[in-house]
């Protein structure tokens, strides 16, 4: 028996899972946004969609739009992907409207790029288990844990892309308003 046949190789099987549907990557930068309520992790990702890294983290409030209408033209980003906090029974609350909020005002600014909200459920506390384990203290956690965030939530949204061959996620609706 060969070692291709005795070994597993996601990406290999992932491929062959495109090869199946006719699905392919879209291909150009990404950005994903982890809305929190003080602070909003930015990540990005490679031009051919392979991985997600963070990128930065800007402060919530006057000119938060601004800063993320910047980064998504200055990275050319093809999508905008904003997290959509659910519990975990899938239910919207309070949070999940705030996010569809923002997302509809930051979709008014950069129309014609999508911003697609995506399912974040875990992302925030799967990114402080990584960081506690990569030997990060709770304060130094807290500068970096939303950019974490968002780069969990946006290789997610790739890697469904990838194997599905469609985006991730729903299209917000643009809001006129776009103001901060």
């Amino acid at each position: 028996m060969a070692y291709r046949e005795t070994v597993l190789q996601p990406y290999r099987c992932a491929d062959e899972i495109q090869g199946q549907r006719g699905s392919r990557l879209r291909v150009g930068v990404r950005l994903a946004i982890d809305l929190g309520s003080a602070r909003i992790g930015v990540a990005t990702s490679d031009p051919d969609g392979l991985l997600a890294s963070p990128l930065t983290t800007v402060m919530r409030g006057r000119g938060d739009l601004d800063a993320l209408t910047g980064l998504a033209i200055g990275h050319e980003a093809i999508e905008v992907i904003v997290g959509l906090p659910t519990g975990l029974s899938g239910r919207e609350g309070a949070a999940a409207a705030g996010a569809r909020e923002f997302a509809g005002r930051l979709a008014g600014r950069l129309a014609p790029i999508e911003v697609r909200l995506v399912d974040e459920r875990f992302t925030t506390v799967i990114a402080h288990d990584a960081l506690r384990r990569g030997g990060r203290r709770s304060r130094d956690r807290r500068s970096i844990v939303d950019k974490t965030a968002a780069a969990l939530l946006l290789q997610g949204a790739l890697d469904r892309e990838r194997l599905t061959g469609r985006a991730a996620g729903e299209i917000a609706e643009p809001d006129g308003g776009g103001q901060a």
